[in-house]
C-alpha cells in the first residue's frame, strides 16, 4: 500500500513509530470485526488502519448474553473477549484483511505474559500484520485475576514479552481503570512499546429496575460512547506529556471535532469505536472534517497541530 498525501491538497499523513498511516483516522477493536462485517457502509482502503477484534492463542467463546446495554450517551460491553483464535484468524480472516488497501492492526490478549509473548511470535514473519495493539486489560490468572495493565510491573512484562517476539511495531492499549495511568504508560514505554492506545473502556454497571437485576450477564462491562469522551481526553492529555512515544487517542470520538481534540491534546492518532455501531461511515466523515478544518485554519499537514493545545500553566 502506497502512502500519498491527502487527494485535497493536505497532508495527512502521521507516524507511529516506524508504522506509516495515510490519515490519522483507525477503528477501534472490537467495533469493526474483523474488517469484513462493515464494508458495505465503508470503504476501509480511506481509513488510516483498521485495528481488529482481539485476538487470542485459543478460540474464545465469551460471555453468556445479554452482553450489550445502550446507557445515557454510550454502552455498556461484556462481550468477553470472544474470537476465532490465531490460526483460524490467520488462515480465515487475514485473507481479506491483506486486500483492503489499508493498514492491518491486530489487538492481541491472553491470560498470562507467556500466552503474550507466544501470541507475538505466532503473528511474526505473517503477511498483511503491520502492527500489534497489546490489550492489557485482560486478567492476569496467575495473579488473581488483576488486570495486566493496573500494575506497572506486570504491563511491563507483557510487553517486554511481545516486543522480544514482534516483528512489527507494538502498541499498548492503556486502561484507565487506574490510579495514575501516566505511571503505567512510563512503564510500557521503558519496556519496548513503541506507542500506547488509550483509554480502554471504564468499568460500568446498569441494572434493570423491573426485574432487580444487573443488564448484563456479566454484571458488569465496559464502558463505551461520548460519555467517556472527557476522561479519555484527559487521560490523552497527560500522557502525551509524560511519554516521548506516539500516542493514540480513543473514547467517545464520533465526529471531526472530538479527534481535532485528542489530536491537539498530543494524540497522533486517534481510534473511532461506538460510533461505527450506528454509523459506520464516521470513520471517513471524519477525515474529511479534518480534512476541511486544516484548510480553513490554513495549516498544510496535520502533523502540525499535534499537541498544540493551549495550555496555560500556573
Amino acid at each position: 500500500m502506497e502512502d500519498v498525501m491527502d487527494r485535497g491538497g493536505v497532508d495527512l499523513r502521521v507516524r507511529i513509530g516506524a508504522l506509516h498511516l495515510r490519515n490519522p483516522v483507525l477503528t477501534a477493536s472490537g467495533t469493526f470485526g474483523y474488517g469484513r462485517e462493515l464494508t458495505a457502509f465503508v470503504n476501509p482502503a480511506r481509513l488510516g488502519g483498521i485495528v481488529v477484534k482481539g485476538i487470542s492463542l485459543a478460540p474464545r467463546p465469551g460471555n453468556p448474553p445479554p452482553r450489550v446495554v445502550e446507557t445515557a450517551c454510550g454502552m455498556l460491553n461484556a462481550i468477553g473477549l470472544e474470537n476465532v483464535g490465531v490460526e483460524r484468524f490467520i488462515s480465515d480472516k487475514l485473507p481479506f484483511l491483506r486486500q483492503t488497501g489499508t493498514r492491518v492492526i491486530v489487538n492481541i490478549l491472553g491470560d498470562t505474559v507467556e500466552e503474550y509473548g507466544r501470541l507475538a511470535g505466532r503473528l511474526a514473519g505473517v503477511e498483511g500484520i503491520d502492527a500489534l495493539e497489546v490489550n492489557i486489560s485482560c486478567p492476569n490468572v496467575k495473579k488473581g485475576g488483576v488486570a495486566f495493565g493496573t500494575v506497572p510491573e506486570t504491563a511491563a512484562a507483557v510487553t517486554r514479552a511481545v516486543r522480544a517476539a514482534a516483528d512489527v511495531p507494538v502498541i499498548v492499549k492503556l486502561s484507565p481503570n487506574v490510579t495514575d495511568i501516566a505511571v503505567i504508560a512510563r512503564a510500557v514505554e521503558d519496556a519496548g512499546a513503541d506507542a500506547v492506545s488509550l483509554i480502554n473502556t471504564l468499568l460500568g454497571m446498569a441494572i434493570d429496575s423491573r426485574s432487580r437485576k444487573p443488564c448484563l450477564a456479566n454484571v458488569v462491562g465496559g464502558l463505551s460512547g461520548p460519555a467517556i469522551k472527557p476522561v479519555a481526553l484527559r487521560m490523552v492529555w497527560q500522557v502525551a506529556r509524560a511519554v516521548a512515544i506516539p500516542v493514540i487517542g480513543i473514547g467517545g470520538i464520533a465526529t471531526a471535532e472530538d479527534a481535532l481534540e485528542f489530536l491537539l491534546a498530543g494524540a497522533t492518532a486517534v481510534q473511532v469505536g461506538t460510533a461505527n455501531f450506528y454509523r459506520p461511515w464516521a470513520g471517513e466523515e471524519i477525515i474529511d472534517g479534518i480534512r476541511d478544518f486544516l484548510r480553513q485554519e490554513g495549516e498544510p499537514a496535520v502533523r502540525n497541530i499535534i499537541g498544540q493545545v493551549r495550555v496555560d500553566e500556573q
